[in-house]
């Protein structure tokens, strides 16, 4: 089954949303998610950038592309953490053709019925019951879809937000050290402005990045 471009960024959106707590909790041991990416060209794809609490550089970091779909089911965040545990603990040695890189970092590509994995734990399915009642869902969809995130320095933070006219995410670097309250209730309109418009040729997740470092 094909899916839309829009379901691919509400899928990638969702999976964001469910997996942040990883940015405190690690996936295990000193495992914790650094980064989630949304793969390009509308391709039914994650990538999860995975490595310690304090690694910001490229070659500390390790990206695994994972399908949205297993098996034809979407995958769930449940099942996206307990992959994560097997590929970060496991010894296994992927070909050539399944390793690239992507801004600096290591990608590999994931094929999830290749891997022994365990399910989900107890209590992965404890924190789903209760997101049901914390954060229950809502077809009310913000007007900027966060698709995924990524730690680029020690207050460097690249939002990766998907506004509802455009085909591709937008890329919005912020330093968490700034007040940055005003800043996000005016994200929306803010976006249009060009002065704030860069490149970044080595970041192929977004059309454009708008830098409100110094805002």
């Amino acid at each position: 089954m094909t899916s839309t471009h829009d379901e691919i960024a509400e899928q990638q959106a969702d999976l964001t949303r469910l997996l942040l707590h990883h940015v405190h909790a690690p996936v295990t041991g000193t495992h914790f998610i650094r980064g989630v990416l949304p793969a390009p060209a509308s391709s039914a794809v994650i990538r999860i950038v995975m490595g310690e609490a304090s690694a910001y550089t490229p070659d500390e970091l390790i990206a695994y592309e994972i399908p949205l779909q297993w098996d034809k089911e979407p995958a769930t965040a449940q099942e996206v953490t307990a992959l994560l545990r097997t590929l970060v603990t496991g010894t296994r040695i992927y070909s050539s053709d399944h390793i690239t890189q992507v801004m600096g970092m290591v990608l590999v590509r994931v094929d999830p019925s290749a891997l022994d994995a365990p399910g989900p734990t107890t209590d992965d399915r404890a924190l789903g019951i209760l997101r049901c009642f914390a954060q229950p869902y809502t077809d009310e969809k913000p007007s900027l879809l966060l698709r995924g995130f990524c730690f680029l320095d020690q207050d460097r933070l690249r939002l990766y937000l998907h506004p509802a006219e455009t085909p591709e995410a937008v890329a919005v670097d912020v330093r968490p050290s700034n007040a940055t309250t005003a800043l996000l209730a005016s994200l929306p309109s803010l976006l249009d402005e060009e002065q704030y418009w860069t490149d970044d040729d080595s970041d192929p997740h977004c059309t454009h990045v708008v830098n409100f470092t110094d805002w």
